[in-house]
């Protein structure tokens, strides 16, 4: 089974930027999408982006013109870039793989990382 691992996390001043990573101990090909969420203390998690085995994306509206998500097939990897951060970004962030079928999001919950903390504050 593969699983997932978040990295690059960490404390960023606001209109800083971070780039997270979410390695796959197996393959990614296989999966239709992958997504990235997060949590921020006291609220439910939230989905900010999706990235389809094409590399179309979706983001929330939250996150839109600010964030962007790749991946990279050969290294197993998704990334999620993070520019212009607010302190309202703060979360811990989790990579998730699923599908996007006829434009809806449909995660897997076989497959979570442990999650990365980002916090922005000055």
């Amino acid at each position: 089974q593969v699983q997932l691992v978040e990295s690059g996390g960490g404390l960023v001043q606001p209109g800083g930027s971070l780039r997270l990573s979410c390695a796959a101990s197996g393959s990614i090909f296989g999966f239709n999408a992958m997504g990235w969420y997060r949590q921020a203390p006291g609220k439910e998690r939230e989905l900010v982006a999706t990235i389809t085995s094409t590399g179309n994306t979706n983001y929330a509206d939250s996150v839109k013109g600010r964030f962007t998500g790749s991946r990279d097939n050969a290294k197993n990897t998704v990334y999620l870039q993070m520019n212009s951060l607010k302190p309202e970004d703060t979360a811990v962030y989790y990579c998730n793989a699923g599908a996007v079928v006829h434009g809806r999001w449909l995660p897997d919950d076989r497959y979570w990382g442990q999650g990365t903390q980002v916090t922005v504050s000055s």
